[in-house]
């Protein structure tokens, strides 16, 4: 089976620039990687000990966020790779790294001139991201790995016929930190106990945000102490849902709603646009058109219903403006968006239907935070509930609060690990 992944590991290597020309996100993701040994060759210091922190997504790099503020960047250089492009290209200049680039797939020449150019002395893998031919090359190496806020399932790769034949690799990886005690079963299921269950470091990172300054002074005008619905990483198919609510609250003008979709090109907003009854607010032309709200523009938000966000990076400040969120992706296929960072404000979670890959969802749902829709219907009436019951939503959005805070600590954990290899690994 090893021989048949090579060759498939080559030949789609080998094609994904072809595909690429009919398709947008595969054609960012080999245009980025195309640029991959340059960075590496331009940028790794042959004097100074590597860590290479790999995160396949944007979700993982945030789960990753807390353990890259405390890495020591005096003693080592911060190499981080991305598999996906919504990692890549949202967080290429972060400072929290010396080196960003794409991960080279997965072929056994790639492999080998990757860890030949980083080499690195500390490997984090972030959450279930596993490749073979990096892993055995981490093993024969006998290079220190540890997969941070780690998740096993029973439909992954290594519990099928096809696939177990990976699972001898996972013994390149020294330590296993989980999210939670049913992967740490599984993981036991197949063969390894060197592993901890330490819960998911996004819950350090969710509690952080309240910490700082999320005042945004067009979202102060906007919402005007009102009672507000913040839509969060929306895809049409969960605002298909929404829109009986949405019309009827544009009718009565009771609740404020901010909109930041998942997907933010012109043509998806233009759709989005064309799914309101409204007529919305462009976070865009607000900027565009002036750098200081004026009286006129002030009337302008005060008098609108809807805001669209359509730019990244503002979702997490908009959660603290929230009344009520809902959290979009489980409607369709498309796989539930981060609920933590709506959690963390204090207010009730409203999301879709397919969520059952999420434990959080489920474990929330069973607390009383959060509620789950299938319907317009059923939106309606949750929405009902929490806009005319103040009891009802301050317990709620307590209980996400409080779920929050006490599930804070895995970072700690990490980090305490790290030092007992190294001290200079992590800054005080």
């Amino acid at each position: 089976m090893k021989l048949l992944y090579d060759s498939l590991i080559t030949v789609t290597n080998a094609l994904l620039p072809v595909a690429g020309v009919f398709n947008k996100k595969l054609h960012q993701g080999c245009k980025g990687r195309a640029r991959t040994w340059d960075i590496l060759n331009q940028s790794i210091k042959k004097t100074i000990p590597k860590i290479w922190v790999h995160a396949a997504s944007l979700g993982e790099y945030e789960q990753i966020v807390p353990v890259l503020e405390k890495l020591n960047r005096e003693n080592y250089q911060i190499v981080l790779t991305f598999f996906s492009p919504s990692g890549y290209e949202n967080k290429k200049n972060t400072q929290l790294a010396d080196t960003v680039c794409y991960l080279p797939m997965d072929t056994i020449a790639n492999v080998s001139k990757f860890m030949d150019i980083v080499a690195p002395s500390l490997v984090i893998m972030v959450k279930y991201e596993f490749w073979p031919n990096y892993l055995r090359a981490l093993h024969k190496r006998d290079i220190k790995t540890v997969l941070v806020s780690g998740v096993f399932r029973e439909n992954m790769t290594f519990n099928k016929w096809y696939g177990s034949w990976m699972t001898k690799y996972l013994k390149a990886i020294d330590h296993f930190f989980l999210q939670n005690e049913d992967s740490f079963k599984k993981l036991s299921h197949l063969g390894f106990n060197n592993a901890s269950v330490s819960g998911d470091t996004r819950f350090d990172r969710a509690s952080q945000l309240i910490e700082r300054d999320n005042r945004l002074d067009f979202l102060d005008q906007f919402v005007d102490h009102k009672k507000c619905l913040v839509i969060g990483s929306s895809w049409p198919e969960d605002i298909l849902v929404l829109q009986k609510w949405l019309r009827e609250n544009y009718e009565s003008g009771d609740c404020k709603v901010i909109i930041a979709p998942h997907e933010i090109e012109p043509i998806k907003i233009e759709a989005l646009i064309q799914q309101l009854d409204d007529e919305p607010i462009l976070w865009s032309s607000l900027k565009r058109n002036q750098k200081t709200l004026t009286l006129k523009s002030v009337a302008h938000l005060q008098q609108s219903n809807i805001l669209i966000i359509d730019t990244i990076g503002l979702l997490t400040k908009a959660y603290s403006y929230a009344t009520i969120a809902y959290v979009g992706g489980a409607m369709g296929t498309s796989g539930l968006h981060n609920i933590l960072e709506a959690a963390t404000y204090g207010v009730p979670v409203i999301i879709g239907k397919n969520y059952e890959k999420f434990p959080e969802a489920g474990k929330l749902e069973d607390l009383g935070g959060l509620f789950s829709v299938s319907s317009p219907n059923e939106f309606m009436e949750i929405m009902d509930q929490l806009l005319t019951d103040d009891y009802l939503c301050d317990k709620t959005g307590m209980i996400c609060g409080h779920w929050i805070n006490s599930n804070t600590g895995a970072t700690r954990e990490v980090l305490n690990y790290l030092k007992q290899i190294d001290e200079k690994l992590v800054i005080s």
